[in-house]
């Protein structure tokens, strides 16, 4: 009495022979199609053909059509545009890397922003000032707020980037509808 089991793998293995069958006997029949002789020589060159198209991508391509790349990160470290060795200073700092110290006017009563930066220096930036991964949008001193426009490269994001609000009272609670 054959048992469930062992009809299901007698079953699994006569599909795997016949399949191996197919592929052992195609090529035997190329070759005697071709002639005797040059069969074996004609199927070498068929399939050195057919490795060198898919290897060189001409049997297999991919047309983006306006998508972004498969293999790429959804999320990449560093933003877009932005390759290589970061500026030395506060240019090539991160948003995330500098602390708020303090706000203050110039003489002509432009606000400026005092920051600590990731080399343990003090900085001043002012509106329009540009950091690695963003820039200074607005600065509140009588909030004590500054805010950075980050650039996101995030393709699940709607918009490109993400305002970043430093505070130099982070107990208070802001709206950041206030903020210009």
């Amino acid at each position: 009495m054959i048992t469930h089991d062992e009809a299901l793998r007698r079953w699994k293995a006569a599909i795997v022979c016949g399949l191996l069958a197919a592929v052992l006997v195609a090529p035997l029949a190329v070759a005697q199609e071709n002639g005797p002789g040059h069969g074996d020589d004609a199927l070498l060159k068929q399939m050195e053909r057919d490795s060198e198209s898919v290897l060189t991508g001409r049997h297999f391509s991919y047309d983006p059509a306006g998508r972004r790349d498969p293999f790429e990160p959804l999320v990449r470290a560093t933003p877009t545009g932005r390759r290589g060795k970061r500026p030395k200073g506060i240019a090539g700092m991160l948003v995330s890397e500098i602390d708020l110290r303090g706000i203050s006017t110039d003489v002509r009563g432009v606000p400026l922003a005092l920051f600590n930066g990731s080399d343990n220096r003090g900085h001043t930036l002012r509106v329009g000032d540009v950091v690695y991964d963003g820039r200074v949008i607005a600065i509140d001193d009588a909030r004590g707020v500054v805010v950075f426009r980050q650039s996101v490269d995030d393709p699940r994001r709607i918009k490109p980037y993400r305002d970043v609000y430093k505070k130099l009272y982070p107990s208070d609670e802001l709206d950041e509808e206030d903020v210009e």
